[in-house]
């Protein structure tokens, strides 16, 4: 992983590469941001400079014998941590399971950098098993950094949702943590720094990953050759700065995601309950991250609403039909009131879906509040 497969997000980058330049770089290292952001992608290509045999002033060579075994995430020296299957208790003679689960994480963090422990959990068919970050592998951390450099440059630890490290294991990392071996790095990648232990987030210096900007999505799309312009657009708009939403959006057709929405406002407006039910039909047998994405294309209709209350036109993301709905909906029907009360309503739907509520329930539910309050309005 380069800095130039990155989208965007040039200050980060630069500043990651000037302390390294400046030997300003700490110990350990905190890559936090959003989900969907390049906390993961960010930190692998800081690993891959450090280790670059002719790094340049902006990035590493991409060429070179460390460079590729880096793309396949091998460097003997770069280390990996991450949440495993909780067992009741600790076996030494798993090895062989161990190095299948390693084999797994790198095809994982390298075709899909930017997904969450969600998607780890079914990449692996981890379902319904608890994982953490155990004792045992706290252990296992600190072994394999008291041993000498295989090729003389950095030891490297990165340690991948560190949120899900136990309690006692987060403990057993704390002294050298604080004080590691010379030429040591820890590179923590979180979503959910607020989860971390405090005596672990003081112990690091904190990388900030923003999530991109709607140009920054739009723009790598179209590099990709992954949708045309228009598609990339609307991609980008519902996105929301989530790459990881972004492409799972490419292979659907995007404008229908809107157009679903106006179809169940509009149900929700005539106070249409045939029509409502069949959609809570629909939205229980699409997948869950379909469901997810509908509610979120929801929030984010109910954004351009609110925007375009409050006149401001020039913040709007939606185009031509979805822009027109957006037009017709805003002051007439939703009122900034209204759509303060929707968004929480909507921002609940999605909390639960999260935690696997029953999909037809919530959306459901979702639609009867959608349905009073459009028609207190009416």
């Amino acid at each position: 992983m380069q800095f130039a497969a990155i989208p965007g997000l040039p200050e980060t980058k630069e500043n990651l590469i000037n302390a390294v330049k400046n030997n300003h770089l700490a110990h350990a290292l905190l890559f936090h941001g959003p989900e969907g952001s390049a906390n993961l992608t960010m930190a692998l290509a800081l690993c891959t400079y450090l280790y670059c045999e002719n790094p340049g002033e902006t990035d590493s060579c991409g060429t070179c014998a460390s460079c590729q075994r880096m793309s396949r995430l091998v460097i003997p020296d770069l280390n990996f941590a991450f949440p495993t299957i909780a067992k009741a208790k600790e076996d030494d003679k798993d090895d062989e399971e161990k190095v299948d689960i390693l084999t797994s994480w790198r095809k994982f963090a390298t075709e899909q950098p930017y997904g969450n422990v969600h998607d780890f959990i079914y990449f692996n068919n981890f379902e319904k098993k608890q994982l953490n970050i155990s004792k045992g592998a706290a252990r296992k951390i600190i072994q394999a950094l008291s041993l000498m450099s295989f090729e003389g440059g950095y030891k490297i630890m990165m340690i991948w949702a560190p949120e899900f490290l136990h309690p006692s294991a987060a403990n057993a990392l704390l002294k050298i943590l604080e004080e590691p071996q010379p030429k040591t790095l820890f590179i923590l990648v979180t979503g959910a720094a607020d989860q971390l232990l405090t005596t672990i987030l003081s112990r690091t210096q904190k990388v900030t990953i923003r999530g991109f900007a709607d140009e920054e999505v739009r723009n790598h799309l179209i590099a990709k050759g992954l949708c045309d312009e228009a598609s990339a657009d609307q991609i980008a708009m519902l996105a929301d700065g989530n790459l990881r939403e972004a492409y799972r959006l490419v292979d659907q057709v995007e404008d229908l995601q809107v157009r679903k929405i106006r179809e169940w406002f509009l149900s929700c407006y005539k106070a249409d309950f045939k029509s409502i039910f069949g959609l809570a039909d629909d939205f229980h047998k699409s997948d869950k991250e379909a469901q997810k994405s509908l509610v979120l294309t929801g929030l984010n209709v109910l954004r351009e609403i609110l925007l375009k209350n409050a006149g401001l036109d020039e913040l709007l993301r939606t185009h031509d039909e979805d822009r027109t709905f957006v037009n017709n909906i805003s002051g007439k029907i939703l009122k900034e009131e209204h759509v303060g009360k929707l968004y929480g309503d909507f921002n609940t739907a999605h909390y639960h879906l999260e935690r696997n509520g029953n999909a037809k329930f919530i959306f459901t539910d979702l639609s009867m509040n959608v349905t009073r309050l459009m028609a207190k309005i009416s």
